[in-house]
């Protein structure tokens, strides 16, 4: 089964997908949406496209723990997809993946434009290897 990694942004959203085995999370790409509604639409298509049976929904919390503003968005965008989803959505901790992904990009001199066009992609990626490392 595929599953369809998410990192969701206040303007860009990141996408990445798991192979058929779900062993390994790929990035697809950066959807530039801020509308949650129609966001919504183009998740449920990407996991439509990519044959995906789970989306898994980065989920920022506060370092504490606590669940912010940001956090709310995400539980209100993830309740739009389970009503819409025929698969499942799960939520996986996301705090410090922007920094892990900040951190491979100064690993590959990713730098200027380049760097802000594969950020969310990138985090994506690492949510959803997480994810899947976590299931092994």
């Amino acid at each position: 089964m595929k599953y369809l990694g998410v990192d969701y942004g206040d303007v860009r959203t990141g996408l990445a997908v798991s192979d058929a085995l779900g062993f390994l999370a790929t990035p697809i790409e950066t959807v530039t949406e801020p509308d949650a509604e129609k966001l919504k639409d183009l998740i449920l298509a990407a996991a439509k496209k990519q044959g995906a049976g789970v989306i898994v929904l980065g989920f920022p919390r506060n370092m504490n723990g606590t669940v912010g503003e940001r956090g709310e968005r995400t539980l209100a965008l993830k309740q739009a997809l389970e009503a819409e989803f025929e698969g499942e959505v799960v939520l996986r901790d996301e705090r410090c993946t922007t920094i892990s992904a900040h951190r491979v990009l100064n690993e590959t001199n990713t730098r200027g434009k380049k760097r802000k066009a594969v950020i969310d992609t990138l985090s994506a990626t690492i949510i959803l290897q997480d994810y899947l490392d976590g299931l092994k």
